[in-house]
């Protein structure tokens, strides 16, 4: 069985959603996204999955959702899902740094640089909250989605 996606519109842009056959999300892109997704050729446009989606997402854009409860299928790397795991962890309104990631997750202090290419390879933007993540500094550094939509996200968190 084929890919299901469909797009629902959102204050940072479209959101395209695809999810696996059983209806978990397996990714939430956005226009110009940083190895974003796309709709293929096969894939079946079927809204119904991503029902409780677009109800929790636009709950999060109103101010009213703190926590999604989906069902999320991503998969990569074992390094990759333990970054990804430590990214569930972050509280809306906090942030973290990379370091901080890594310390999170046993890995030691060089692994910050692949900490990062983990979190930009998160393919599930704003449900696994890789927009939390700020340079040691408190820099807005590198978001697939653009620092613009970065900051956007932390401001309607209340973290900027």
């Amino acid at each position: 069985m084929s890919t299901r996606w469909t797009t629902v519109e959102s204050p940072v842009g479209p959101l395209l959603l695809t999810a696996d056959p059983n209806g978990a999300l397996t990714s939430l892109s956005v226009p110009g996204q940083k190895n974003g997704r796309v709709v293929q050729e096969g894939w079946q446009h079927d809204p119904g999955p991503f029902r409780d989606a677009e109800e929790q997402l636009a709950a999060y854009f109103a101010g009213e959702l703190k926590e999604f409860r989906l069902e999320l299928r991503a998969e990569g790397t074992a390094f990759r899902e333990r970054v990804w795991a430590a990214l569930d962890d972050v509280p809306y309104g906090a942030t973290v740094t990379y370091g901080e990631i890594a310390a999170r997750i046993g890995a030691a202090r060089a692994a910050v640089q692949a900490v990062g290419g983990a979190i930009g390879a998160n393919p599930l933007l704003i449900l696994r909250p890789c927009h939390r993540v700020i340079g040691a500094d408190g820099a807005m550094t590198g978001y697939a989605g653009g620092l613009q939509r970065k900051t956007a996200l932390l401001t309607l968190e209340g973290a900027l």
